[in-house]
Formats: structure tokens, sequence, C-alpha cells
């Protein structure tokens, strides 16, 4: 079964947006065009596009035939999908209601979600429409252009080459073999201006020839419904005529179906993934079922939180996938990770050597702050197999909150390596609860600090972590070494202790820790 939902999921959000999809709603079976004027004759689950309804009044008459005929859906784009009175007549017919791209062609929009409902149709097949579709397309592409081209995301990485390209520069080799653009040939062109030119919505980019042999560049950006998916890019040997220029930027829509369609095949994976992933971490899901489908290996893995601070609601969610598509570029393999809560989860093996835990720390700690907020901060549970992920996954969460409250300072840590700081808080945190504060004189201490800033709660914490080192504890607390012996007198005329009783010093240890670190 084929539902409404799944082919909504699997176009993506930067085409269709649904606004109703009722629970019960029929198997989607074909799409169907609404002809101007013409009678709607339709079948059970059918998916009918409202290309040429103009008001609100014709689109919820349209939404009410299309119901009463067995429609699965009915497509419209804005504004009159969003019109009251079309929601109204979809909610009381009962049928989805789903809301088009103001600027997708109707054409297109046609053949993908044709070629969608062919690919849901049979399980076993693949929806990614496969490289060597977009191999053999790039080859098209390069026959209109006369030249050598790639298909590249919006990363720079390459999706598909066309044949011919060793009649190119180092370059463009260099681009093939590594599957994306080098950071320094990268650099060259962002000098250029080329990536801020790819995103004005240029139709076509010329890049003239470069000091260090680099041959001009003739580059397309591929574009649906007002968003930049990739960009096409043929070595050419000089200034290209205005009619194969136009032939190359004519390809883009064609080329933007398949990537449409090869990122909603990836969407749905990793949505599928992430879900399953949450699963674990929860521990909910079969660990063996996940390590099969999720292509975890039997070695130890441990699970890493990340946070990412300077945004809220969808930034925020950008921020995240942003940290992870810059960290993916420069280790092994993309981690499996996954969001909840508002933080980013990833599961890594506990191996020194690429894609494992070592190499993921290495790029988090590389990571600068963002332009809207800090750099992000990082947690390791400790190692364990696949059936112990939901525990590390409660010690990473435990060890983030060292990080957040700044007991520790360092940005990126593994639970087994601060197991000091959390004996001490897990200590606190129990003694917290006990009130053990309030035992004793340590009760007039504070007030007294509270009252006039004398600092002697802090001295004598200090004082008895460095027991006979006063400069030390001068030191931690930024005072002369007789500042502090001075402070000591007179916190002791003000409460009598006997700090040469060994319980007395514990006892008070354990106070001062509570309240420092509960």
């Amino acid at each position: 079964m084929v539902s409404v939902r799944s082919v909504v999921d699997r176009v993506g959000p930067t085409l269709l947006h649904a606004l109703q999809v009722p629970d019960d709603s029929p198997a989607v079976a074909d799409v169907v065009i609404a002809e101007p004027g013409g009678a709607l004759t339709l079948s059970a689950g059918d998916l009918v596009l409202g290309v040429a309804t103009t008001g609100p009044e014709d689109a919820a008459e349209l939404v009410k035939q299309s119901a009463g005929q067995g429609a699965a859906a009915v497509l419209l784009k804005p504004p009159l999908a969003a019109k009251p009175a079309v929601k109204r007549a979809a909610k009381a017919s009962g049928i989805a209601l789903i809301q088009v791209h103001a600027a997708t062609s109707w054409a297109q929009l046609v053949w993908l979600l044709r070629t969608v409902l062919d690919a849901l149709a049979d399980e076993s097949e693949d929806l990614d429409p496969g490289s060597g579709d977009l191999f053999r397309l790039a080859d098209a592409v390069a026959s209109v252009v006369d030249a050598p081209v790639t298909i590249e995301d919006t990363n720079s990485r390459v999706l598909a080459y066309s044949a011919r390209q060793d009649l190119t520069d180092p370059a463009r080799v260099a681009t093939i073999m590594g599957r994306r653009i080098p950071d320094d040939v990268l650099a060259r062109f962002r000098s250029r201006g080329v990536f801020r030119e790819l995103s004005r919505g240029r139709q076509t980019i010329f890049v003239p020839a470069q000091r260090d042999g680099t041959l001009p560049r003739l580059i397309v950006p591929i574009r649906m419904g007002g968003e930049l998916l990739g960009s096409m890019w043929a070595v050419v040997a000089g200034p290209v005529s205005d009619e194969r220029a136009a032939a190359f930027a004519d390809a883009a829509p064609v080329v933007a179906l398949h990537l449409l369609r090869r990122r909603a095949h990836t969407d749905a994976q990793r949505r599928a993934s992430a879900e399953l992933l949450r699963g674990v971490l929860e521990g909910r899901a079969n660990p063996r079922k996940a390590m099969a489908e999720l292509d975890l290996s039997d070695e130890p893995h441990r699970v890493v939180v990340i946070e990412v601070t300077g945004g809220d609601g969808r930034d925020a969610e950008g921020l995240r996938l942003a940290l992870l598509e810059r960290i993916s570029q420069g280790i092994g393999s993309r981690p499996v990770a996954t969001e909840l809560a508002g933080l980013l989860y990833a599961v890594v093996p506990d191996r020194p050597g690429p894609g494992g835990w070592a190499e993921l720390r290495q790029a988090l700690a590389a990571q600068p702050a963002t332009r809207r907020g800090g750099a992000p901060r990082a947690a390791a549970g400790a190692p364990g197999g696949i059936g112990d992920l939901s525990e590390s996954r409660a010690q990473a969460d435990e060890a983030l909150g060292l990080l957040r409250a700044e007991i520790l300072r360092e940005r990126v840590i593994a639970f087994d390596e601060a197991w000091t700081a959390l004996t001490l808080h897990r200590g606190a945190t129990a003694a917290a609860a006990a009130r053990v504060a309030d035992l004793g004189p340590l009760s007039t201490l504070r007030a007294h600090d509270e009252s006039g800033k004398a600092g002697y709660v802090e001295t004598l914490y200090e004082w008895l972590r460095h027991p006979g080192d006063p400069r030390a504890a001068a030191r931690e607390l930024r005072i002369h070494p007789n500042t502090l012996r001075y402070r000591m007198r007179k916190l002791l005329e003000l409460v009598p202790l006997d700090l040469d009783d060994p319980d007395v010093r514990l006892a008070l240890l354990t106070q001062l820790v509570a309240i420092r670190w509960s």
C-alpha cells in the first residue's frame, strides 16, 4: 500500500507540504490533472492536481468532487491550499490536502510523482535513481555543452561526471579522484565570487582561466522550488556562445528532478535509521536488528551527545545538521546519528582509526564557535557492545551535564575520563539531597559571606583542598598567601573549628563539595 504520507515524505518538503492527511486515506494509485472546465473523472486513490484552479470556491468544489470519487488527495499551490474554505472542505470530506511549492512546475511534479509511485509500488526497487542514471545524464549534458561535466551537490561533492575528463586540467582530475573540489581550488573559486553568484540564482556563470593552469568553467545552478540543490560544472576551452550556454542551462531542471529523487531516497533512509537509532538509545529496539540495519560493526561503540548553542527551533536544528555535515567531511565515514530532545547523538566505534571516536573527537574539538553561539560541546559515554548503547547514552548525558555546568573546562570529554568529577558530583548531589550543608557551623560562615562578602566559605574550601600548602590555596583564590592566613584567622574567630581533627576536615569537605558540585 502506497500512502499519501509516504509519497509526501519521499518527494520531500522542498516541493510538498501536507496540510491535512486523514488516518484512513485510501492508497495512492495514480496522478491526475484536473483540466480547466472539463468533467472530472477519477479513480480511487488518485492524486488530483488542481492545475487550473483559480479561486477558493473552485478549489473547495474540486476538493469535494475529488473526495466524492474516492481520490486520495488534492494538490494545490498557495495561497489557495491554505484558504480556510478549502481546508474546511477537505476536513469535512475526509480527503488529504497537500500544498505544492509556488515555484514548482506542474509538469515536473507529475513526472516526479509518477516516478516515486512506481518506486513505492515495488518495495524491492531502490528509489534512488542510482549513480548510473546520474552518470548517463552527465554524459547527455556533456554532449549538449560539448565539454566534460560534473554534477555536484551544495557541498561541492561530486555526484556524477561525464566522459572525456582526460581533456580537463589537474583541478578537475583532483576533483574526480577525491569526489569533491579540493580545498585550495574551492578557496580560489570562492575568492572569485563563484559561490556567491550561485546562491544569487544566476542562470549561468563563466569563470575565466586562472594563472595556475586551471581552465575556464561554465557553471549552472540546479534549482527546484527556489532551493539550490547543486550545480553543473563544464570545463570549457574559452567563452561559450549564448546558444550553448542556454542549452546547458536548459538541462538543469531535468538534473534537478534526479537530485530530488536521490535526496528523497537518502532522506527516507536517514529517517528510518534515525528512528531505529532513537529506539536503541531509549532501550526500545532490538540491538541485533539495529546492528544489522544500521550497518554497525561488531566491536565496542560509544554514544556521543553533541550540543550546539546559538539557535532555537528550526535554526538550532539547522546548526546541528550543518555541524554533522562539516564533521562528516573531515572524518573517515559519516556517523550513525539522530536527534533527541534538541541534542545530536552519534554512535561511533571505539577505535583510534578512521571513523572512530578518536577521529570524531578531534573533529569536534576543532570546530570553531558559530556566529550565533558558542563552539559545540560534546560528551561520549563509555564503550560497550550494541546492547549497552542505552547505558552509554545515559553516561554521555551525565558527562554533558558537567560541561553545561562548567564544572569541567573541556569542550569535549569522555565519561570514563571524567570519573573524579562524576564521583564528586554524584556524592555532592546525594549530600545536597540530605541537606548536610545545614549541619554544624558552616551555615554561619555562609550567612557572613552573604552579608559581608568576606569569602570565608571559598577560603575554607581551598584550604582543605590543599592541606599544608597555603601558597597553592592562595593561587586558586588569586590572593596573597598572607591574605589567606588572615582570612583563616578571622574565620576561626567567627566559628571555632578543630581543623586538626581529620573527621572535622572530612565533614567540612563533604559539606563544601555538596554546595559547590551539586
